[in-house]
């Protein structure tokens, strides 16, 4: 034993947990991404304007953020396991409909269904994370689930033109939207509370509670109170200035390829999977950062700002993105990009659990994705007149590149110091 309790459980099932959440991730990001893969295909066959698709994408977005502000008190009520399985359920079954789909209109009808459900995913995930983990190992935690994001969209490049190629487009919505109903299995059947847990030993329970402050069990903070919590606003921010720019690549990335270096469903898949590796190592390597810095003596505010920083400051050269000439220059700027907003939204979910108890954090989590969702919704309309206007990139990677710093800024005037308060 130490002062911070055992330093080696006898069992890890945190461990597991952590993988289930990781799977899940991938899953979602596979049946959002999906779209960006097929649209020179979609574009092609069914004659969409570049405002169709932007279309489509605002729809997904609004559902997303309507759906993040209702999951996360649904979730803070009834739990992550049924209420992570009810949305992993809605979503798989939407993603399987957009097989049906003829028309922009029914497009994003399958889109708004999917966001809905999708948006469940963080609250459910960081929640549990909140409840399984120790805040020392919290942000690791929170890279790896956050890695699925990363795989999911490595694995899409890869698994989705094969499968349009050789059983239609139809095929590639119908395959990946049943993997959901396989994970619903292996969830509802392991998922339990960490004190419910029968593999669960109790030098692991021990470790999981070990630095739990007395606030971080207070009772759960009213909905409407956590507007009055300056945390709250701190994360609002961080999502509304940042998601936008993780969108953008998901949705348009393959777009950029094509447009400024000639690539097709064929060849998409080496530029992205190199992309999304890159952005799996920023995942995992920034929650690393920040909790590596907290366990060397370093306060949990200046880890985790720290590691903020770092990140932020990896976004910059994406400024010149749109003007390389070489594709794979390109593909190592965008690529660091994606790493480094994977390792910022690492520790910006962390954030959450760092300042509220855990009662209340799938609640900030939805305030904030849908704050994220609603950025993502004016991105996809700038993305899509901007293109058809002036027909580049480069206005929007110069936007993006900024917003991480900017959001730094506001982050920590808003919250100088992280630490949990139970009080309103």
């Amino acid at each position: 034993m130490t002062p911070n309790g055992p330093t080696r459980p006898a069992s890890n099932v945190r461990w597991i947990i952590c993988a289930l959440l990781f799977f899940a991730t991938t899953i979602n990001y596979i049946d959002r991404q999906i779209i960006g893969i097929l649209k020179p295909t979609l574009q092609a066959e069914l004659g969409w304007s570049e405002v169709d698709y932007g279309n489509i994408v605002f729809w997904f977005q609004a559902a997303y953020g309507i759906g993040l502000l209702a999951c996360g008190p649904i979730i803070d009520r009834i739990g992550s396991k049924l209420g992570y399985a009810g949305a992993i359920a809605i979503w798989s079954l939407a993603a399987m409909v957009h097989a049906l789909a003829r028309t922009p209109g029914g497009f994003a009808a399958a889109r708004f269904a999917l966001g809905l459900g999708e948006a469940a995913n963080f609250p459910a995930a960081i929640k549990s994370v909140a409840e399984w983990f120790p805040k020392k190992e919290r942000a690791l935690a929170a890279g790896i689930l956050n890695a699925g994001a990363n795989v999911g969209a490595i694995a899409t490049p890869i698994i989705v033109p094969v499968l349009a190629i050789q059983l239609g487009w139809e095929a590639a919505f119908i395959i990946t939207g049943l993997l959901g109903f396989v994970w619903l299995v292996a969830w509802l059947a392991f998922y339990r509370k960490p004190a419910e847990h029968p593999r669960v030993s109790p030098s692991e329970l021990a470790f999981i509670n070990s630095d739990v402050a007395p606030a971080e069990d207070a009772p759960k903070i009213p909905w409407s109170a956590l507007f009055r919590r300056r945390g709250t606003w701190a994360f609002i921010a961080g999502k509304f200035l940042t998601d936008p720019v993780w969108y953008l690549f998901l949705f348009w990335l393959p777009d950029f390829f094509a447009k400024r270096h000639g690539l097709d469903l064929k060849t998409f898949g080496p530029p992205l999977i190199a992309v999304y590796l890159l952005a799996d190592v920023g995942s995992i390597g920034g929650g690393w950062l920040s909790s590596a810095l907290i366990k060397r003596g370093m306060s949990v505010n200046a880890g985790r700002k720290a590691a903020l920083l770092v990140c932020a400051l990896c976004v910059l050269p994406i400024f010149f993105a749109s003007s390389v000439s070489g594709l794979w220059t390109a593909v190592a700027i965008i690529g660091l990009a994606a790493a480094a907003h994977q390792g910022w939204s690492s520790n910006l979910y962390t954030m959450v659990s760092d300042t509220f108890p855990r009662s209340s954090v799938a609640s900030v989590m939805g305030i904030g994705g849908a704050a994220g969702a609603v950025g993502g919704m004016l991105m996809s309309t700038y993305v899509g007149q901007v293109l058809e206007t002036v027909g580049s990139y480069a206005p929007v990677f110069v936007w993006a590149g900024s917003a991480y710093l900017v959001a730094l800024a506001i982050i920590h005037l808003l919250v100088p110091r992280l630490e949990v308060k139970a009080g309103a």
